[in-house]
């Protein structure tokens, strides 16, 4: 054989191993990897039993309470107001306990639009 095609089944042979080597590297990393985490996992608590789980209490998770609320009215003295002056302005409980209801064809929302007769 010649000297150039020596030098050409050299460098085809790095070619070949040099990704092999590597290959080989990245498979150990990932083996690596999983086996420190199953033993990270090993070391955790075990999950709750059913009956360390907590419990609703036995009046139920939800306690209901009906209140009507109105808007906190904005002082009508006619000076101007910056934002930072109106603070946490927004509802209060009402002294009514009747609860609102809605007028029969209107939507019950912003406009209070509708399709029915007005």
């Amino acid at each position: 054989m010649s000297t150039v095609a020596m030098q050409l089944a050299e460098r085809s042979g790095a070619l070949v191993i040099g990704p092999i080597v590597i290959g080989v590297a990245l498979v150990a990393l990932l083996i690596g990897a999983f086996w420190r985490g199953d033993i990270l996992k090993s070391r955790e608590p075990a999950p709750p039993r059913p009956e360390e789980q907590p419990h609703l209490p036995p009046e139920g998770a939800v306690h209901e309470a009906r209140e009507n609320r109105e808007p906190e009215e904005v002082p009508q003295d006619g000076r101007r107001r910056l934002p930072s002056e109106f603070g946490n302005l927004g509802t209060r409980p009402s002294e009514s306990t009747e609860r609102p209801r809605w007028s029969k064809g209107s939507s019950g929302s912003f406009g209070g639009g509708g399709l029915g007769a007005h």
